[in-house]
């Protein structure tokens, strides 16, 4: 499947994930046999955050990341398109601050924030170019960007063992778990047409970020991408 047969508009993206609102969490937690809270740990870590800073969790879904951000004592804000997700977020997590906001217009000043994550989002949205300016643009000079993102396994044997479990088990698995088996096929296909480790390097230093670096977490399923406001 071609990258521009994934290409969603917003309002469908939001549709998809209200689809899978429900029970998104827990998708998440079966799919990945538990390793999301490990995820989350690290991208916390990574970026570094202090008492009192700042910092902006796009993606953020129902908070579940954003109340692990929190952890650090800085002031965590989630933001997400979906509005199903940010109620679920809201019923479930009361005290994490959720707001609606698209990735490619985001409703802050410029310089507001003095960190900036998302977390298996920036695939699903249409412009990752924009959409990383974006980021910069409410970003402060010198201030951090973590990208957790789905990539691509560095051992072949293994690469292509999980090119069959996106294929093959996820949307079984969905079948059993998901509110919306049919929008994990196009989560599915995503991850599968998603730039490499390398791929996304270069695309997040062409857009306001420098000293770009990565580390693969669960052999390269996952990669950490990691870069510094221009």
């Amino acid at each position: 499947m071609s990258r521009a047969s994934l290409d969603k508009e917003p309002r469908e993206v939001a549709a998809m994930f209200d689809g899978v609102a429900r029970r998104y969490d827990l998708t998440n937690t079966v799919m990945s046999g538990g390793r999301d809270r490990m995820w989350r740990r690290e991208t916390r870590m990574a970026l570094d955050l202090k008492p009192g800073e700042l910092v902006l969790d796009l993606g953020a879904g129902t908070g579940v990341s954003t109340s692990e951000l929190a952890r650090s004592g800085a002031f965590a804000v989630g933001a997400d398109i979906s509005v199903g997700m940010l109620q679920a977020g809201r019923e479930k997590r009361p005290e994490v601050p959720l707001l609606a906001a698209d990735a490619l217009h985001l409703p802050f000043a410029d310089a507001t924030f003095d960190a900036i994550t998302i977390s298996f989002a920036l695939r699903n949205i249409a412009d990752t170019d924009a959409a990383l300016a974006e980021m910069a643009r409410v970003t402060k000079p010198g201030g951090r960007l973590v990208v957790c993102e789905f990539s691509s396994p560095t051992w072949r044997p293994f690469r292509t063992v999980y090119q069959g479990y996106l294929v093959g088990a996820i949307p079984q698995i969905a079948k059993r778990v998901s509110s919306n088996p049919d929008a994990y096929v196009y989560l599915a296909e995503s991850i599968r047409a998603w730039p490499d480790q390398q791929g996304l390097a270069a695309r997040i230093a062409a857009n306001g970020w420098r000293k770009v670096a990565w580390r693969n977490l669960t052999g390269g399923v996952v990669a950490m991408h990691r870069g510094f406001r221009i």
